[in-house]
Parts: C-alpha cells; sequence; structure tokens
C-alpha cells in the first residue's frame, strides 16, 4: 500500500541515544521533527496481521505526511528472510513476529532496542514486556500473548480434567464406547513438536534451560539429556504408542484440530488460533489448563508474545521508532490485530476492551498462569529439531534414555 502527499512535512520521532540504548527512560517518548529519509516507511508481516493493519498504516501515514507500505511475508520465511536482507544492508523499517526471534535477531545486529517511558510499558501485561526484554534492554512492543490449554468438547467431556491420567481414563471410556476414535489430540508428527509436548515435559520435571540468578536463561544449563530429561521422556513413552497409545505420530499439525471439530476427539491441545475453527464447527467447549501428571510439577505451557521490531538497517530509523513507541502502543490496533487474530491482547486496555465479548481470553490467560515464556535466547534455535525427533521417536517406541541422551548431546554440540 503506497500513500503519498506533496510537500514535506514533518513527522514525529523518538530522539535515539547515540549508544542505542532502551526502554530505561522514566520520560515519555519524546515527540521531535526530524525529516524521514525518503519519507517511506516498510513494514513487513504475515498475510493475515497485513490486512490489520493496513488502515492503520494508513492513517500513520496521513498524518505524518509520508509513504507507508505494508508488505505481506509468508510467516515461515518472514524470520529468516528479515536476517538475509539485513546483512546485506536492506529490508523494512519495521518487522512483525515472534518475541522467542529476538535473540537471534540481536544476534545478527538486525534490530535495535525500542524507546517506551515506564509509564507506556506499565500499560502491557508484565509477562509481554517480560518476554521483549533481552541483556536488560527492551527490542519489542508486544501486542498479544498466547499459550496452550485444553480445548474440551463438554458435550463428550463436561468436567475439566485434573490430571492427564484423568483425561486417559475419560478418553479410553469414549473409545471403548465409540464414541472417538481418539483419546487426545496433541499434535507429534513425523518430526516431533516441542512446543505442544512441552506441558507434559515440565509436568514431568524436565526442563529445557536453568535460569540465573536475574531470571534470565542460562544456555550454559542444558536440561536436555539430564537425569530429570530422562525421567519425563519415560513419562512420556508411557503415554505413546507402545504404552497407552494416547500420544501418536499420526496426530500432527494437519489433522489435530480437525480431527477435534470432526467429534472424533473429547480434548484437544491448542492455542487461542484453534477456537476460530472450534467455534465454525458447532462444538460445544470449554477451556482449561493443560492437565499434569499426577503427583507432578504444574504443566508449564509456552507463553509466547508477538511484537513489533524497530529494524537496525532500515532507512526510517525515527520514523519506525515513532510508529511502535507512539502508534502501536494505542488499543485500537491491538484491537484490530486481534479481530484478526483472536489472541490476548498484550495491551491491558485493548484486553479490557474485548474481553467482555470473548470469555475465552481469560480462561487461556489463567491456563497460561504457571506457563514459562518461550526462550528467546540463541541457543534455543538448537533445540526445537533434535528434541521434536526425540519425542517423535520415543512415542514411536525408541528407548527415552538413549533417545534423549543422544539429543541432549547434539544440542550441546550446536549451542558450543
Amino acid at each position: 500500500m503506497r500513500i503519498r502527499t506533496a510537500g514535506v512535512v514533518a513527522l514525529f520521532a523518538l530522539a535515539l541515544a547515540a549508544s542505542g540504548c532502551g526502554g530505561d527512560s522514566d520520560e515519555p517518548a519524546t515527540k521531535e521533527t526530524p525529516k524521514a529519509a525518503g519519507g517511506k516507511l516498510v513494514i513487513w508481516a504475515d498475510d493475515k496481521r497485513t490486512a490489520a493493519i493496513k488502515p492503520f498504516a494508513e492513517k500513520f501515514g496521513q498524518e505524518n505526511g509520508v509513504t507507508v507500505e505494508v508488505q505481506a511475508v509468508p510467516n515461515e520465511d518472514l524470520q529468516n528472510n528479515f536476517v538475509t536482507v539485513s546483512s546485506q544492508g536492506g529490508g523494512p523499517d519495521v518487522v512483525i513476529g515472534a518475541h522467542d526471534w529476538i535473540g537471534n535477531l540481536v544476534q545478527n545486529g538486525a534490530i535495535d532496542p525500542v524507546q517506551l517511558s515506564d509509564e507506556q510499558k506499565a500499560a502491557f501485561n508484565e509477562t509481554a514486556v517480560k518476554a521483549v526484554t533481552f541483556n536488560g534492554q527492551l527490542y519489542g512492543v508486544p501486542y498479544a500473548q498466547e499459550n496452550l490449554a485444553l480445548i474440551r468438547n463438554t458435550e463428550l467431556a463436561p468436567e475439566a480434567p485434573k490430571t492427564i491420567e484423568d483425561l486417559v481414563a475419560t478418553g479410553k471410556q469414549l473409545k471403548a464406547q465409540k464414541k472417538v476414535t481418539e483419546t487426545l489430540c496433541l499434535q507429534v508428527g513425523q518430526k516431533g513438536d516441542a512446543y505442544h509436548i512441552y506441558p507434559l515435559y515440565t509436568s514431568a520435571g524436565g526442563y529445557l534451560f536453568g535460569t540465573t540468578a536475574n531470571g534470565d536463561y542460562d544456555p550454559k544449563d542444558l536440561g536436555v539429556g539430564k537425569p530429570e530429561s530422562v525421567a519425563a521422556f519415560k513419562k512420556i513413552a508411557a503415554l505413546g504408542e507402545k504404552g497407552e497409545g494416547v500420544l501418536k505420530r499420526s496426530i500432527a499439525d494437519t489433522n489435530s484440530t480437525a480431527t477435534f471439530t470432526g467429534k472424533k476427539c473429547a480434548f484437544l491441545v491448542s492455542g487461542p488460533w484453534a477456537t476460530a475453527d472450534v467455534k465454525k464447527a458447532g462444538i460445544t467447549y470449554d477451556v482449561s489448563a493443560v492437565p499434569g501428571f499426577a503427583g507432578g510439577k504444574a504443566a508449564a505451557p509456552f507463553v509466547g508474545v508477538q511484537s513489533f521490531y524497530v529494524a537496525a538497517k532500515g532507512k526510517n530509523k525515527a520514523l519506525a521508532q515513532e510508529f511502535v513507541a507512539n502508534y502501536v502502543t494505542k488499543p485500537d490496533l491491538a484491537v484490530a490485530l486481534y479481530q484478526a487474530d483472536p489472541r490476548p491482547p498484550a495491551l491491558t486496555a485493548a484486553l479490557d476492551q474485548v474481553k467482555s465479548s470473548d470469555p475465552d481470553l481469560a480462561k487461556f490467560i489463567e491456563a497460561g498462569k504457571n506457563g514459562q515464556v518461550l526462550p528467546a535466547i540463541p541457543a534455543m534455535a538448537a533445540i526445537w529439531d533434535p528434541f521434536g525427533k526425540a519425542e517423535a521417536a520415543v512415542i514411536g517406541g525408541a528407548d527415552p534414555t538413549s533417545t534423549i541422551t543422544a539429543a541432549g548431546k547434539t544440542i550441546a554440540g550446536s549451542i558450543k
């Protein structure tokens, strides 16, 4: 989208410190009047968010007398494409993506810290602000957060299970009555899915990274391959294809929600993005926390945050800082993004606007109260593939001890 105006119009922008440090000021974001280089702001987002952002980008452009282009990039390509073009000195001025990109983006010099006053930061959910803070600096403006929960068909399962064992017992009974074909829809697939298995992994005592004294994830303390992870994978194996048959590689991202909406399964582990399909299917449902193992720890899903970032190599960094600090922080844009993709807004005022008409929001937030912020450290990139493959193998019947121990060695080697 392009918005063009004649003449040179002054725009508001943040006064940035020469060091680029951000997020520590007690003063409101200052507004000055430097000219935008070329008078154009380029924003990268995925297809779904592009449509929601365009009207607001158009308004921003009109108010500031600049050209605004919102360019759609497939979500699966967005981070890699951004890092690549940034390394070549090009790319957008603003990019929208998940908070766990931050470590990789900072490591590659692709994003700058964002300047928000303490008052502005206080307007957001505390967990969301923590998620976009890296090495003590604020690197993004959060707009939504998300976590997994248990979505259940209340016609088949009126009561929320307190433990995974309760869930299994109910699911088996429903299968025996031929009311369902699957006990649980938790996506695994042939390559595994570390994100979706994580609540059960943590309930069984497993962890990915320890934490430092200030609460940051410590890549030197890798939990994968340690005794805690072995014990956790033994419990996961007991639910697998050679055990209870609850966890299956045949349940994947391509069919997990569809199996649930087709009433072939009473329980679905998924996030707020699944509720639109559930409602469309006419399923009577409720949302609760993913249950953990009896006698184990509370299941801890990952808490993820979607955020706006300022590109370090952008041609209009002052304009980009103005957009994310003094425009993205307004409730109307956060509400529009929620309407495009119903995930709980990170901005408290936006959440207050929409929660009365969407009771699921409070339930997802409650389901994530024991959650752990998804690690944004660069070492997290080494986790996904080996951990997922180990999960799939163990669920398929491989030995848990040797499999997760080998995965831990692979991950440790990649981190070094």
